[in-house]
């Protein structure tokens, strides 16, 4: 289908965005001057409030400008990449996403050189002012860790050439990578990608499976060494970064962005090494499903119980979802109504779309939410992942400003994993049919294994070659293949034969070249089974709390925002209470076979 055969009823309305494209070129037009004016006021900030309110201002409306630029142009364009039109509206965003930096990369310095004492008196004397005191706070707080203008400059400047390993890679493995053809049970010839990699792994053709494994492994084997060079590249840029900012390791410079502390990254791999004997119950359950001899690396996606045929329309998903989220009251409810009945989503595929489903939006319109719908239970759980996304943003976007109503990465998908528990949950009470009863909790088991133990262990792959590198030590390719390797064993533990083209997985995963970014996703789903299971409980006033916390924006550390659903992640009680919660949904299924 192209897409202008699509229902309109079924695309998203990002008239509500720009009504019309002469709109989005009058901002564009604004957006250009107002940062030639940004750029005449650098070296004016000693002049006093009055200097520092122009600029705050005025930096605050640009980025707020932008923003709706820039979402506006890519979501276009994600719409159908092949429009040459919007190709061309979106990368020339990109361009000026890069000008707007520059203009305003004297901003941090020149405010680290204000007097703190003297800024606090300011802002009491301003009263205008203190809405930026947590923003000006942020600065100050790294003030040990950002260097004078002329080192900035130099930074900056490197910082590009700091992109290279990360640009290796990705056009490594996005353009240059090809696969030999593999072959089905059935002697077929069949297409392998990069994208099509995970279908092949859940398919349940064993053969399939197996040959799609070794060919994919065995072509990252062919340019290891090539890949290593990469990756220690890049391990090597984020040491010189931490180390020239003054701080102890990469770690805790890429922790130290959103105020998290070292010990909860160490927290949760040494609680979740203590609980790897769930894991190895897991392992054995899936063998014993599966009805194997031995279970492989490439038996670990595919289904362990029969995955039910029932097909649902985009009707009955909303409605499915809408029920399950009942517990977060009639408000929460009214809102998701809203976003179904106002075109907030893009439902189905079309020649051209953008793969897989995200949510996005701009401040001062309503968030968006795409999708490729196909009916399947998977897309009915997709639905209410991105709405919880969705509702995470409209909440912020209405009780915070600008500056603060984009939330941190670290707490990014607690809203959408507690809709996906709240639906499981409901979709358990429900069933009479006990295939379609192992199925949920085999889909929620294999989220925990996914999301938690899975990102845990690339967490501590990252951990031990990154302090090797900070001690002063080369990665070589046999050196991280032989400790992915090890990990993976240890992990999945020994029912499970760690084939040896797993070593290889390391050097195909694209969020190691973003150092110390993975771990949030394990954290973030531990808080979220914490603040799910508290609701389903029905603990007195976890609702209102929990409304509190979407509300919050980034106006508050993250640990700070998770304790007000009184989840403390400094501790590890969260990740302890979610993997409970991994246990008793195994008990289950291990009872019922």
């Amino acid at each position: 289908m192209k897409r202008q055969e699509q229902q309109v009823e079924n695309t998203w309305r990002l008239e509500d965005i720009y009504e019309n494209e002469d709109l989005f070129s009058r901002d564009a037009e604004k957006l250009d001057a107002l940062m030639d004016e940004f750029a005449g006021f650098q070296g004016t900030l000693k002049d006093g409030r009055e200097a520092l309110l122009k600029v705050m201002r005025l930096y605050e409306e640009m980025n707020q400008i932008f923003e709706k630029l820039y979402v506006y142009a890519n979501q276009r364009n994600h719409e159908d990449t092949a429009n040459a039109k919007y190709q061309k509206m979106s990368g020339e965003m990109n361009i000026v996403a890069a000008k707007l930096s520059q203009v305003t990369a004297w901003l941090e310095s020149e405010i680290l050189e204000l007097d703190e004492a003297a800024l606090r008196q300011e802002m009491e004397q301003e009263p205008e002012l203190k809405k930026y005191d947590w923003f000006l706070t942020q600065i100050t707080r790294k003030k040990t860790h950002i260097l004078d203008k002329e080192k900035e400059s130099l930074m900056a400047r490197v910082g590009e050439l700091a992109q290279t390993p990360s640009n290796v890679f990705a056009m490594f493995n996005n353009a240059d990578i090809t696969f030999p053809e593999i072959t089905d049970e059935k002697g077929e010839k069949r297409k392998l990608t990069v994208g099509t990699f995970i279908s092949c792994m859940e398919s349940k053709d064993r053969t399939l499976r197996r040959h799609a494994f070794q060919a994919l492994y065995g072509e990252y084997k062919q340019y290891i060494n090539t890949l290593s060079a990469a990756y220690y590249g890049n391990a090597k840029q984020a040491d010189f970064f931490a180390k020239e900012r003054h701080y102890g390791n990469a770690m805790e410079e890429a922790l130290d962005g959103s105020s998290i502390p070292v010990s909860v990254y160490k927290n949760l791999i040494e609680t979740m090494r203590k609980r790897l004997p769930a894991m190895y119950r897991y392992v054995a359950l899936r063998k014993k499903l599966l009805g194997y001899e031995e279970l492989h690396m490439y038996d670990v996606y595919v289904p362990m119980v029969e995955t039910p045929e029932k097909k649902y329309s985009f009707e009955e998903a909303k409605e499915i979802v809408k029920r399950a989220l009942t517990p977060l009251g009639e408000d929460y409810q009214a809102l998701l109504q809203e976003g179904f009945n106002n075109r907030w989503i893009d439902v189905y595929e079309n020649e051209g779309k953008r793969t897989g489903a995200y949510s996005w939006g701009a401040y001062g319109s309503h968030p968006y939410v795409l999708l490729n719908y196909h009916g399947s239970l998977n897309d009915v759980f997709t639905l209410a992942h991105e709405m919880g996304h969705a509702l995470h943003s409209w909440h912020s976007d209405h009780k915070q400003p600008y500056l603060y109503a984009g939330y941190k990465i670290f707490v990014a998908e607690v809203a959408s994993t507690c809709n996906e528990a709240l639906l499981i949950s409901d979709l358990l009470k429900r069933t009479n049919d006990q295939t379609e009863r192992k199925y949920l909790i085999n889909y929620f088991l294999d989220q925990f294994k996914g999301t938690m133990y899975r990102q845990t262990m690339f967490a501590e792959f990252e951990m031990l070659t990154h302090d090797i590198v900070n001690q002063g030590g080369v990665l070589t390719a046999e050196q991280l293949c032989e400790l992915y390797l090890t990990l993976n064993k240890k992990y999945f533990g020994e029912e499970m034969i760690s084939d040896p083209e797993i070593a290889y997985e390391w050097a195909r995963i694209p969020h190691f070249y973003t150092p110390f970014y993975v771990y949030q996703y394990a954290t973030g789903f531990a808080a979220a089974i914490a603040i799910s299971s508290k609701i389903l409980k029905g603990e007195e006033g976890i609702v209102e709390k929990y409304k509190q916390f979407l509300s919050s924006g980034s106006s508050m550390d993250p640990i700070d925002l998770l304790k007000l659903c009184d989840v403390d992640m400094s501790t590890p009680q969260p990740v302890e209470e979610a993997l409970d919660v991994f246990e008793s949904y195994l008990s289950e299924l291990e009872k019922s076979i």
